[in-house]
């Protein structure tokens, strides 16, 4: 297969499933209705095609649940060999019922939330509902189209990753806000869509976050037996060499839960004052001791 081939073939098909389109359109509701009820009705902006639609709403009273549409059906026409045909599929869904529930939404919700008096209020559940209702969009396949597909084609044609493009575009939309909104309104929107971000990030790492501890230490094998007694975690040990000393190592690989980080470092310097550890964020962790137990049965939230 040819380089150009390569870069034009379609990504891996996953299979369309029932499930993920209740979930997509269950987001796209929430999505809606943090729109509506938080951004227009508090006079807020919102990045990305949202945004748009929200300043021809702002200019000219143009509808954002006709508008999204339009904005949507040219980058639909490009993009069915970028997406492939299942994620492409869970778009149209996202998309289409996005402007469906918004518009029924704004017709007949009798609820107004109206939190101008405290606009910070506003824009932090403006940034979490859109924020749970797109995460939960992109947890199950789909996107509401929009600046997802130019990222998309940007990252392909161009090498920019995606959240440089969704910063620039977002930065461009929310500065044209100004054209009908003030700067306070614009700023409140920078921090709803600060949260929005944060909520996604947080939905798509995972339930199941923990620390990553590397440790490098002579008394590696009492350090081990210590953390397979005293924590009933695991350990992997991977060959290394020194990169100054040229020696051989073994470094200790283990991964814990975020409450268990002290009584780790505890452990190690029990044994050895001198051990080297160092400590990264693991944003999900599936498997034995924290999906599953010893005896491979699913471990229920508590």
């Amino acid at each position: 297969m040819s380089e150009r081939s390569k870069q034009m073939a379609p990504p891996f098909q996953f299979p369309i499933r029932i499930q993920n389109i209740i979930w997509i359109l269950i987001g796209s509701f929430i999505f809606a209705f943090g729109i509506y009820h938080f951004n227009v009705q508090n006079e807020l902006a919102e990045g990305g095609f949202t945004g748009i639609t929200l300043i021809l709403k702002g200019l000219f009273g143009f509808s954002p649940s006709i508008t999204n549409l339009v904005l949507n059906i040219p980058l639909f026409l490009v993009s069915y060999k970028l997406l492939g045909r299942t994620t492409f599929v869970y778009t149209l869904i996202g998309t289409f019922s996005f402007s469906i529930w918004y518009g029924l939404i704004a017709k007949y919700s009798p609820l107004e939330i109206l939190l101008k008096d405290d606009m910070v209020l506003a824009a932090l559940f403006a940034g979490v509902f859109i924020g749970v209702g797109l995460g939960i969009i992109f947890n199950n396949g789909g996107t509401t189209g929009g600046v997802d597909i130019i990222a998309r084609l940007t990252k392909r044609y161009f090498g920019w990753s995606i959240g440089r493009t969704f910063m620039i575009f977002d930065f461009f939309v929310i500065i044209a806000s100004l054209t009908y909104l003030d700067y306070k309104q614009a700023m409140y929107t920078l921090l709803a869509v600060y949260v929005g971000a944060r909520v996604i990030d947080w939905m798509q790492e995972g339930t199941y976050a923990g620390k990553a501890a590397m440790i490098i230490s002579d008394h590696r094998t009492e350090i081990a037996d210590g953390i397979h007694a005293t924590m009933n975690r695991g350990t992997t040990r991977l060959v290394a060499k020194g990169g100054y000393s040229g020696r051989d190592l073994e470094v200790l690989y283990v991964v814990v839960a975020r409450n268990e980080i002290t009584r780790l470092k505890t452990l190690v310097k029990s044994v050895d004052q001198h051990a080297f550890i160092t400590l990264h964020d693991v944003y999900e962790v599936t498997g034995e001791g924290f999906t599953f137990d010893e005896n491979r049965v699913p471990i229920k939230e508590t």
